[in-house]
């Protein structure tokens, strides 16, 4: 087992992984950049290391300082949290080029993943359901034209590398898809440094179901249930749940036993989530993430089972503590994303926290580093922290969470809080029956 874990990551996700790591006696090491110098996880930590100024260009992305960061503190392992260098490649490989185990999968998944082209066609060929759409990168508008044709509008030009719904256009006619194909391509250059997109056949009125497992590297690969994500403003999620509320009884299990199955040939090791949109009873693979995702506390409620700590025994080369018997499903759990942004504009609202209080109670969990006096750095992601609240069904669940909200306090910068409130007075949200364009559709942000 590791001695010494360097956490490569910052906020509530660089706590997250220390806890886990201080419970299995293991000592950890926090990097920060100058604007985090008064962060918890760096507070917490056995050690700490300034990796660099605050831009995360020059700290938390910085593969060098971190690699110096490592070699200074003697540290033999590396937890890259999710977001920064969780899904890069050449990271993972130059340090165990220099003997530090990177706790996440190989660099060779990590790289196969990571381009959605060939992602899709590695879903495909595992036997997965993929959306309908081009089988690589598409050179040029007219063979994106005669694909549209082929597929039925409305389509989706999407960027190959990347995420966050950068490089995304949908065409709902074809007299519209020159212009969102040279959207598309100048947007995934400028965000990615890849150009490369494709097309997938549009579905109007989806959810975004996935599915969470856990492999050892050797083929044995478990999946530990389904969450619904659909609950998305431009892409970007905001509220999780475990079970989904629009899965019929047995739809999840039999998605999750095809996913396990199909990465355990490829012998997938650690955390990975594998995403679907689910139309019409049908489920279509969109993209694998190879690591830990924010939104891993609500599999954790439901299992009993902290995956941070499975992530850290199998890069330690360990055999995963249980077997897909052990794996148990119980109760609904919730997680509300605490941003600070304003709840109608979404603009960063950066600044001094004045006073926080998170809430309490049974069934209640707040992953987060605020803390009363804690100044927000304007340089990176607005998430702040995440409520998680598990109760025995979904409805006991969604009154615990509108007390828990009550009760949460963060004074000083706006935050998200006020929106899940209003959501929690609307009759769909209460009831589980949207798409992943309803939030939008209430925002006023699509007709």
């Amino acid at each position: 087992m590791f001695k010494k874990v360097l956490i490569a990551n910052r906020g509530e996700i660089a706590l997250r992984v220390h806890r886990s790591c201080q419970e299995m006696g293991i000592e950890t090491v926090a990097v920060h950049s100058l604007a985090d110098s008064d962060a918890m996880h760096v507070r917490l930590a056995d050690e700490s290391v300034c990796i660099g100024p605050p831009p995360a260009a020059d700290s938390y992305l910085n593969t060098y300082a971190i690699l110096s960061a490592c070699q200074v503190s003697s540290a033999d392992a590396v937890h890259p949290g999710y977001g920064f260098l969780s899904e890069n490649a050449s990271f993972a490989e130059i340090l165990e080029e220099h003997g530090i185990s990177f706790i996440g999968p190989t660099a060779e998944h990590i790289r196969l993943m990571g381009d959605k082209i060939a992602a899709r066609t590695t879903a495909k060929d595992l036997g997965i359901p993929v959306v309908p759409g081009s089988p690589g990168a598409l050179q040029d508008i007219a063979e994106a034209r005669v694909l549209a044709e082929e597929i039925g509008y409305p389509v989706i030009v999407k960027a190959a590398a990347g995420g966050g719904g950068r490089g995304m256009q949908v065409v709902q006619e074809a007299g519209d898809l020159e212009q969102a194909f040279s959207l598309a391509r100048a947007e995934a250059g400028a965000a990615f440094g890849d150009s490369s997109v494709y097309v997938e056949k549009y579905l109007p009125a989806p959810r975004h179901i996935e599915i969470q497992v856990m492999g050892d590297g050797r083929g044995k690969v478990l999946h530990l249930g389904e969450r619904d994500c659909s609950i998305q403003r431009r892409h970007q999620k905001l509220f999780e749940e475990a079970p989904s509320p629009a899965l019929k009884s047995g739809e999840g299990t039999r998605l999750g036993e095809l996913v396990a199955e199909a990465l355990g040939r490829l012998c997938y090791r650690g955390a990975g989530t594998v995403e679907f949109l689910y139309q019409d009873g049908e489920f279509y693979f969109i993209e694998m993430n190879t690591r830990l995702q924010v939104e891993h506390p609500v599999t954790e409620m439901i299992t009993g089972i902290d995956l941070v700590r499975e992530q850290i025994r199998v890069a330690a080369g360990e055999e995963l503590s249980l077997s897909q018997d052990d794996v148990r499903f119980k109760g609904h759990a919730v997680e509300c994303r605490i941003n600070a942004e304003d709840p109608d504009s979404f603009a960063p609202s950066p600044g001094l926290v004045e006073r926080f209080h998170a809430p309490g109670g049974l069934g209640v969990r707040v992953d987060s580093g605020l803390y009363s006096g804690f100044r927000i750095p304007p340089y990176y992601d607005s998430l702040i922290a995440k409520l998680i609240v598990y109760g025995d069904d979904r409805d006991h669940c969604m009154l615990r969470l509108k007390r828990a909200l009550s009760e949460m306090v963060v004074e000083g910068v706006d935050t998200s809080i006020p929106l899940f409130q209003r959501l929690l007075g609307e009759d769909v949200f209460l009831s589980g029956g949207y798409d992943i364009h309803w939030l939008e559709r209430y925002l006023g942000l699509k007709e």
